[in-house]
């Protein structure tokens, strides 16, 4: 899959509609999109064009999360399309992401399932929101089969952002390790990594919305510790009966209520 780095201007406002140029190098593309109808027609007719709609189920997604109350003339934002993505399959919970930072700064594709040999990471988080504190788990389960969990409890973070924290700390711990699959309960974790993540980048760390992403010192983090591995993200459905999915459920909660004793390894 092929990554085409594009750029976007808000140029003028028309009611309803938005004037909007799109520069992919020398071509330029004008469309017009109304963001209270979700209205997008196009207004050049040229090669770009043509190719901007075969993809036009990626723009209309950008534009769709945009909120409303953040478009205005002036507005620049640049964004990644990607050539040859399976838009469905992205979407499909039950497909394996796969980010490979081996031999490419960012490839990324979806599997049906993957018979690579590999380490797996079960990663969760439990937040007491009354107490202001939370507990992260990560089970390491290594290609002979052996099991290990890790727990730790962290104040004054969020669930979706002790998901992320849970996720690196998995990382983190097997930092020499190149190939891993994440197996997490959190779409927050799947699609930031796999998906946001290029395009805040490309923004310095700014959303479509033009505002800072936050918590992006655990992103660009997680960034960091992905150089050079092969990483496979699965998605379980929470408080599903999954074995490793439940007994990390179990101890990020142990981890959040007891944490003045809870960091570190346990043998399993």
């Amino acid at each position: 899959m092929e990554m085409v780095i594009l750029r976007m201007e808000i140029k003028e406002y028309e009611k309803p509609f938005y004037r909007i140029s799109i520069f992919r190098e020398s071509a330029e593309v004008q469309v017009l999109f109304d963001p209270e109808e979700k209205v997008l027609r196009f207004e050049t007719k040229n090669a770009f064009a043509i190719w901007l709609k075969r993809h036009e189920r990626q723009l209309r997604a950008m534009l769709h999360n945009k909120r409303r109350d953040t478009f205005y003339p002036g507005f620049g934002l640049t964004f990644v399309m990607r050539v040859g993505k399976d838009v469905a399959a992205y979407n499909d919970r039950s497909k394996i992401v796969v980010l490979d930072k081996r031999k490419d700064p960012c490839k990324i594709f979806v599997l049906d399932d993957s018979k690579e040999e590999l380490d797996k990471l079960y990663t969760d988080a439990s937040f007491l929101e009354r107490e202001g504190i939370g507990g992260i788990a990560v089970i390491h389960e290594n290609t002979a089969g052996d099991y290990r969990l890790y727990h730790e409890a962290i104040n004054r973070q969020g669930s979706c952002q002790l998901e992320l924290v849970a996720a690196i700390r998995g990382l983190e711990l097997l930092e020499g390790v190149e190939k891993v699959r994440i197996v997490t309960d959190s779409q927050y974790v799947r699609k930031g990594l796999t998906e946001w993540i290029v395009n805040w980048e490309l923004n310095n760390w700014m959303t479509v919305n033009g505002e800072k992403v936050k918590n992006i010192a655990a992103w660009q983090r997680f960034n960091e510790l992905s150089k050079g591995k092969y990483i496979e993200f699965e998605w379980v459905k929470g408080h599903n009966d999954h074995f490793e999915n439940t007994l990390c459920d179990l101890y990020a909660k142990s981890a959040s209520k007891h944490s003045f004793f809870c960091k570190g390894w346990v043998k399993m």
